[in-house]
């Protein structure tokens, strides 16, 4: 599934606002992720561990606390310098078949070879794909994460569909693409993460040394059993996100009318698709904060909210915070536990309006 208008990838991650490392929950799953790994691949100090779109080296610090030889990939000019400055090797080029090409040739390929959230950000899903066969030894593994097309459907999450996602996967599609390019996906898991994540686990089609399982097949079937191969059911979509804008506008005028003070948490992009698309500016949020610092002290686009430091809610002590990033809203609760102490509460907008 893809979005007919799209950015270029330059403007978009030339100054990327997005530090993986501000996210305790996130953190946490990675941190799991690596021990997990390390553990199944017997991963050593003569092993080489290559994560694309690496971000601030939130990831792979994990492996070299462990003495791991790790090489992150991050176009992002301020993040991947952030990486280096905590000792990530990183190079800073969008990964591609050209890429791949060179880490191959000077002998950097990878054991265990990292796609966290980035298969949605590319333009040219062939060469990033044809990339990966490229710099992946031979008995090496890859692993990618993505949300995924079911959960985005079926929980109403089409806040998360916006210019700097080219593509939304099903599993049949993603496995359809590795094939065609030597890749094999010989498992995959569900995950609880934005919203709902796959994690798959792909080797070069000609290695044998990992069985196959039947979780993939399996889910394929899902897919297709919930209408995902017909057009139909996406019509069916965009009635259930007009009904979603609805209730929420809903909510928030009858609490305006009642007087009720409102503010955001977080200042997320799937926050600006949903409060662009359901017309909510400062007639309804006073504002919202996040914990990033390259965000404080600018205003969401379109909108115009200005964005403060998470204190500002302490000091206003709002009736309601909407929280924005829903797919953290446990981590948020509980960092935010104090907004309870003046009876304020929590909402979340999808898959409808819910309080917290």
């Amino acid at each position: 599934m893809q979005i007919p208008a799209v950015q270029s990838p330059s403007k978009i991650f030339d100054d990327y606002a997005y530090f993986s490392s501000y996210s305790t929950a996130w953190l946490k799953h990675v941190e799991a992720y690596a021990s997990e790994m390390i553990e199944r691949l017997g991963l050593t100090a003569e092993s080489m561990v290559i994560e694309i779109a690496s971000n601030d080296g939130y990831l792979l610090q994990f492996f070299k606390r462990r003495h791991i030889p790790v090489l992150g990939v991050e176009p992002a000019r301020n993040v991947a310098m952030a990486a280096e400055a905590a000792g990530i090797p990183t190079l800073r080029e969008f990964f591609g078949e050209a890429v791949a090409g060179r880490l191959a040739e000077s002998g950097r390929r990878a054991d265990l070879l990292i796609a966290n959230n980035v298969l949605a950000h590319v333009p040219d899903l062939n060469g990033f794909v044809s990339g990966l066969k490229k710099v992946l030894k031979r008995n090496g593994l890859v692993t990618v994460e993505f949300p995924h097309l079911l959960r985005l459907i079926q929980h109403h999450q089409f806040d998360t569909i916006y210019h700097e996602h080219f593509s939304y996967f099903a599993l049949g599609v993603v496995c359809a693409v590795f094939a065609r390019h030597g890749l094999s996906v010989v498992d995959v898991e569900e995950l609880p993460t934005h919203g709902g994540s796959l994690r798959l686990y792909a080797r070069h089609a000609e290695d044998t040394s990992q069985a196959l399982g039947n979780r993939v097949a399996a889910l394929v079937a899902c897919e297709e059993a919930a209408g995902l191969t017909r057009l139909e059911r996406y019509a069916v979509f965009a009635e259930e996100i007009r009904e979603t804008k609805r209730a929420l506008l809903a909510f928030l005028i009858a609490e305006k009318r009642k007087g009720a003070s409102l503010a955001g948490y977080g200042a997320p992009a799937k926050g600006n698709t949903l409060l662009n698309y359901c017309g909510v500016r400062t007639d309804f949020l006073d504002y919202t904060v996040d914990r990033s610092p390259h965000k404080q002290g600018l205003y969401l686009p379109g909108t115009r909210i200005p964005i403060h430091a998470p204190e500002r809610i302490a000091e206003t002590k709002p009736d309601w915070v909407l929280i924005l990033p829903w797919n953290l809203k446990d981590e948020i609760i509980e960092q935010m536990s104090a907004v309870r102490e003046w009876g304020g509460q929590f909402l979340v907008p999808v898959p409808l309006p819910k309080v917290y």
